[in-house]
């Protein structure tokens, strides 16, 4: 079988984001928001999905990259008239004491070799590809209208040209402005030519700030750039992706909907934020996790995901009108596992909230209330810490006393008693040791002394990628013989030959995996870190980087068989998992951290 890649790469300026198709197509755009009908959605069929393109006449070759540290993406056309450019970029620059972040993408093309003759064509639709917006043209512009959407397409192509979709020639450079909402009120040429130039020079100072080691740099810098720009600014929410419905392997019906925030991987998120030194991002995201917090603080749950503005209702609808990614129904919009009941979040948040105590380059003006927070985390804790649960893989119809859910309510409560001490409460101290006991319990039920591993949940034989994490947050002592035994026993039975990790063998509410999911390789790259396996551990972290597509992006999961890509795409917790990985061995080198 060949190997399938997906060949896009990500723009966005954290109020939107797009994906730019080797074929010049716009293939997915939501506006006005991460959460929002698509406008170009051709990923998930390319009949209704509508199109932006760019194309020569006649047959061609692609060559795609990014500026460097930038996410501005150049697509390179040679065809039999010559070869020509596309910057392809989502404005975002400071100006005004305040970051600039339009909803507007700026498609540049320009001649490199020959007069190359191109078609522009510029079909958006609404409503998730139900309908057509209708184009009706103006004296340098075209306007899109006839659905909740008000778009505008300004350019220095003669408007005839696009409306069409009529082949000329490229003498000059020609400018493609696509903006929602208000329309383009400047110069066009100069204006895109600013934005071009402040955007990249943005990007670059971004990544100079950053405090990235000499590592594998320059994956660590693409994937810092991606989960930049995975974060809805305004609330400070994180997606795990900007997609929907690409399936985890082909014909799996295991399509969902990922474009909202998951409390479980707050933790995750907020380390590799802080190895690189980006404290504005950790602050916006503790500002969204806080206020969920605080908003729910009297609610007995909190949900395993919310939307991008804390919404709660993800009603998952079947998009049944769609084709699918490569044929892959169902598409789905909302995802369900906002009603599952996950008890690990209630620890992810405490662990995620504590360097607001412990980090004194944060000034949290809450601590006041942390009594109150405290206390009701702790209470949700208390009421959940021995009832059964989804788990982290969100299982739909199957309940167990997990080992990874346990685990995190024992860190948590680990966390709860390091705040209760900075503010002086030893009675919630003592509160939150008793409970971190209790889970600790709960965790040792899980072992099988026999085969000297941690099943993924009580009176289960099967086992779980994600007690790796009770290596890595210190529950076992890495140095100690059980941390090995355990580790050992993991790859024994979830490691590929290709050195590809499986989250779990065991079926599920679909039947059993059939690709590896990419994280749970890079939280085995960190756990034989942690173990002082660290010939290993640098092996196993290169060899997974064969697994990114041509701009260095990653998937969520990849086929043992054939390497290829599939999952929804690129997987922010991917990235975030290859950012943990390089730096846990990293400082394990003692490799120099560039500031």
């Amino acid at each position: 079988m060949e190997k399938h890649t997906y060949q896009t790469g990500l723009i966005g300026n954290c109020a939107f984001l797009a994906h730019v198709h080797k074929n010049t197509n716009i293939a997915w755009l939501c506006w006005p928001r991460f959460d929002s009908t698509f406008v170009f959605g051709s990923l998930l069929d390319t009949e209704k999905g509508g199109e932006f393109s760019i194309l020569p006449e006649g047959e061609y070759t692609s060559h795609q990259y990014y500026l460097e540290n930038t996410n501005v993406i150049c697509t390179e056309i040679t065809c039999e008239s010559g070869t020509y450019r596309i910057t392809d970029f989502a404005p975002r620059f400071y100006q005004y004491e305040r970051y600039f972040k339009p909803l507007m993408l700026i498609r540049k093309i320009e001649a490199i070799e020959g007069l190359p003759r191109i078609r522009v064509k510029c079909e958006p639709v609404c409503d998730y590809g139900r309908r057509k917006q209708k184009a009706r043209p103006g004296s340098n512009h075209i306007d899109y209208a006839g659905c909740d959407e008000t778009m505008r397409l300004t350019t220095n192509i003669p408007v005839s040209y696009v409306i069409d979709e009529q082949y000329f020639q490229i003498s000059e450079p020609k400018y493609l402005l696509l903006s929602y909402g208000d329309p383009l009120e400047a110069p066009l040429v100069s204006t895109a030519e600013r934005f071009l130039r402040a955007t990249t020079e943005y990007w670059r100072l971004w990544i100079k700030h950053s405090a990235i080691a000499g590592y594998f740099q320059k994956y660590v810098i693409r994937s810092a750039l991606v989960l930049k720009i995975h974060q809805f600014e305004d609330t400070g929410a994180i997606i795990a992706a900007s997609t929907t419905s690409l399936p985890e392997y082909d014909k799996s019906e295991r399509n969902w909907d990922y474009r909202y925030c998951w409390l479980r991987d707050t933790y995750y998120v907020l380390t590799s934020l802080n190895h690189i030194g980006h404290f504005e991002e950790m602050e916006r995201y503790f500002g969204y996790v806080a206020d969920i917090s605080f908003s729910d603080g009297e609610d007995f749950r909190y949900q395993p995901l919310y939307g991008i503005t804390g919404k709660k209702d993800l009603v998952e609808v079947i998009m049944d009108h769609l084709d699918g990614y490569l044929g892959n129904k169902p598409v789905r919009v909302g995802n369900q596992a906002y009603e599952h009941i996950q008890n690990d979040i209630y620890g992810q948040v405490l662990i995620s909230l504590l360097p607001l105590y412990t980090d004194h380059r944060f000034v949290f003006t809450e601590r006041k209330d942390s009594v109150r927070w405290i206390e009701s985390l702790l209470g949700k804790i208390e009421r959940t810490i021995d009832e059964k649960d989804a788990g982290i893989w969100e299982f739909r119809n199957m309940a167990n006393v997990h080992c990874y859910s346990n685990l995190f309510q024992w860190a948590g409560c680990n966390a709860a008693a390091k705040m209760a001490l900075t503010i002086g409460n030893q009675e919630l101290v003592d509160r939150a040791n008793s409970l971190r006991d209790r889970a600790a319990a709960h965790i040792e039920s899980c072992y099988d002394p026999e085969r000297k591993v941690y099943t993924n949940a009580a009176n289960s034989p099967h086992l779980d990628a994600s007690t790796l994490q009770l290596i890595m947050m210190n529950y076992l002592d890495p140095a100690s013989q059980k941390a090995k035994d355990h580790l050992a026993a993991l790859e024994k039975e979830l490691k590929t030959p290709n050195g590809l990790f499986y989250r779990y063998l065991h079926a599920d509410d679909f039947g059993k995996p059939k690709t590896t999911f990419l994280i749970c390789a890079f939280w085995y790259v960190e756990a034989l870190a942690c173990v002082g396996r660290m010939d290993d551990a640098m092996r196993e972290f290169e060899n997974l980087m064969k697994y990114c597509n041509h701009l260095l992006l990653f998937s969520e999961d990849v086929d043992e068989a054939t390497g290829s890509q599939w999952g929804n795409f690129p997987q922010a917790y991917s990235h975030v998992g290859l950012m943990n990985a390089a730096y846990r061995i990293a400082i394990k080198l003692d490799r120099p951290v560039f500031l």
